[in-house]
């Protein structure tokens, strides 16, 4: 047994908004605390993906933090949905004002995280090998931080250069004058794609699954409004934090059932499109999560704006999805549609086939199609909430591992701990609610700082959760989901949310669907209750 203490008491893992909120929190609790960060600076999957194209989905007056006084003021807010350097740029800016950085080791890659039975630690080994024990490991990996593999064996003989969008080039790519085929439709080739398009001598557009992609309506923001949104700051937090989704939006109070006028349906949903965003899932009808007609209406309506949009009506026919509307999350677009109408854009549809990469190109495995080509860009998306847990070697009670059990059934408490693996807590993880992170993120920082702060007046060495308690929760999170319409078609859709777009991953949903709200009141029961349905043990003596 071990009677070295450990270097910290905390270990967080990740440097993106997670990490920086849970920095800050544990240094203000008093507890001495190490980041580990793979970049070489702060943003997490703002750091990484830097392709062209990329911002938020969600408006910057609420993709922020809000954890102390003045946090308004430490954003610019440039435009309606901003870039990733914007987004980079203020959580660089956040750290700066909190003196973050000196507690953040960059360039550091995560190997493995154990658990050391005897004395209640944890030992993290980098891929430099170099170890670093504490006592509680935070895990503020993110929900989208591990791209998914390439399937592509011919990629290697490629003659071209190809690109990944989750780990960009820092220099400028050159696409002017050049073919090059893009791979992948969701949230980051409906970014990429108009970008590319607008320089390239040709693009060609390999789409497997169409999306809803709901136009951005972005917008520069000069300083009135930028007064405007630090003015309003706390009410739209408010306004956010009572949001199902997490988003300061006001429900529309109506249901198609109750609406017999068509103009006035009609004019609710151009309203919603022209306001752009998430408006037409949030201030259309309230029951379009759960009601198949009203699903219905919303999904007809959207199917005949993109043939509105995009002058072939074949190419409109495969870029509209057969499945009802947010059976995978729906990005938002900033002139995508619109971009099909461009002579050196093509799509080709490969729902029923495959491709492969050789030498010259991409060629179709059914169809046999080839396209030769200078660049090839991969957009094809993450592993979702459990990628990057599983992509480190943890391993909790036991020697037991974090992969082998989520290969078989992702568990958690809350999206907060895990069965087995005292001490470790997550931020971003599996099972934490649907929708805008930063709202969720700083709820639960907050509960986890609480919980340590608990601990460490109490004197107790270790947490754990019963199994008891993860079942209730399970329960309930999936009690949520199979009320949703899309708990059926989400995972023939290919989404994310439920791991069905990682070849072998075990399917299910993989976020709270039962609101932001429900899910609090989980932590809120805990704390409460002086963390009842915990496992606390005391010190081991030495």
């Amino acid at each position: 047994m071990s009677t070295k203490s450990p270097d910290c008491d905390v270990i967080i893992v990740g440097a993106g908004f997670s990490g920086v909120r849970a920095l800050w929190e544990t240094i203000n609790r008093g507890l001495s605390v190490t980041c580990l960060e793979a970049g070489s600076d702060v943003g997490g999957v703002w750091f990484w993906n830097r392709y062209p194209g990329a911002r938020t989905d969600s408006e910057g007056w609420v993709y922020s933090m809000n954890f102390a006084p003045g946090m308004k003021n430490l954003w610019n807010y440039g435009e309606r949905y901003p870039a990733q350097g914007e987004v980079q740029q203020y959580i660089s800016r956040v750290s700066d004002n909190f003196d973050l950085r000196k507690h953040i080791q960059f360039d550091t890659q995560v190997k493995s995280c154990h658990f050391n039975d005897a004395d209640n630690t944890w030992t993290i080994t980098t891929a430099a090998g170099k170890t670093l024990t504490c006592r509680y490991f935070i895990a503020a990996t993110g929900p989208l931080s591990i791209a998914k593999k390439l399937p592509f064996p011919g990629l290697e003989g490629f003659k071209g250069d190809w690109y990944q969008t989750s780990s960009w080039p820092k220099d400028k790519i050159d696409f002017a004058g050049k073919r090059v085929a893009i791979v992948g439709t969701g949230a980051t080739g409906v970014q990429i794609i108009p970008k590319i398009a607008a320089v390239a001598k040709e693009v060609v557009v390999f789409q497997r699954t169409p999306n809803y992609v709901l136009p951005g309506r972005n917008y520069v923001i000069d300083s009135d409004d930028a007064d405007r949104i630090r003015s309003n700051y706390d009410q739209t937090w408010t306004l956010a934090s009572n949001h199902p989704f997490g988003l300061p939006m006001i429900p529309s109070g109506k249901v198609l059932k109750d609406m017999k006028d068509e103009a006035e349906i009609r004019q609710m949903l151009d309203k919603s499109w022209e306001a752009g965003g998430f408006h037409m899932q949030f201030e259309t009808f309230d029951d379009i999560f759960t009601d198949a007609e009203s699903n219905a209406v919303v999904s007809k309506y959207l199917r005949e704006k993109i043939h509105a949009v995009v002058e072939d009506q074949k190419t409109a026919d495969i870029l509209s999805p057969k499945y009802p509307f947010l059976s995978k999350r729906p990005p938002c677009g900033h002139f995508y549609y619109e971009t099909f109408n461009k002579p050196s854009v093509k799509l080709v549809d490969i729902y029923h086939d495959e491709i492969d990469v050789n030498e010259t190109g991409v060629r179709t495995v059914k169809a046999g199609d080839q396209y030769d080509v200078d660049i090839i860009v991969f957009a094809l998306g993450f592993d979702a909430a459990t990628g990057a847990l599983c992509e480190m070697d943890v391993r909790g009670r036991g020697g037991q591992s974090l992969k082998e059990n989520w290969d078989k059934k992702v568990t958690s408490f809350a999206g907060a701990l895990v069965p087995g693996f005292p001490n470790m807590f997550m931020i971003c993880g599996p099972h934490i609610p649907f929708g805008n992170m930063p709202v969720v993120l700083d709820s639960k920082v907050e509960w986890i700082g609480k919980t340590l702060e608990y601990m460490k007046t109490q004197s107790l060495a270790s947490i754990d959760v019963k199994n008891e308690a993860v079942d209730a929760f399970l329960e309930d999170l999936n009690v949520a989901f199979k009320s949703t319409l899309f708990a059926e078609t989400a995972e023939k859709s290919g989404a994310w949310f439920v791991g069905a777009n990682i070849p072998g991953k075990a399917k299910g949903p993989l976020f709270y669907f039962g609101g932001v709200q429900n899910w609090q009141n989980w932590l809120n029961k805990e704390s409460n209750d002086n963390w009842s349905s915990m496992i606390f043990s005391q010190p081991v003596a030495a």
